[in-house]
């Protein structure tokens, strides 16, 4: 098992913690557009540090990415699985065709 899908187990798991005993469960409490929100930050963060050039800096924001991200997605119960089935689905596509594949449905 990833260290992103022990990850994604353990956010869904927080869903009906109490808020004051978990991050993620104060999180998931304030709703769907607020994780969305942080989200956002942490990927500006993240974008911020690329810029930079801070090697180390930038791997800690990108953590954090990847944990808002998941975040966002219980929030709304779209599970890792699903994510990773549609990076499954898209390998071996150019990113191109994909695009272009979108935007003809």
């Amino acid at each position: 098992m990833s260290i992103l899908t022990e990850l994604a187990e353990t956010i869904a798991a927080r869903k009906d913690a109490d808020p004051d005993s978990s991050w993620t469960a104060r999180l998931l409490a304030k709703g769907p557009e607020k994780c969305a929100e942080k989200f956002g930050e942490e990927a500006v963060e993240a974008i911020i540090e690329a810029v930079k050039g801070d090697r180390a800096a930038l791997t800690s924001e990108a953590a954090d990415v990847l944990y808002h991200l998941l975040v966002m997605l219980a929030a709304r119960d779209v599970p890792l699985s699903d994510v990773l089935n549609e990076l499954a689905r898209r390998q071996g596509v150019s990113g191109i065709a994909e695009k272009s594949g979108r935007k003809a449905q």
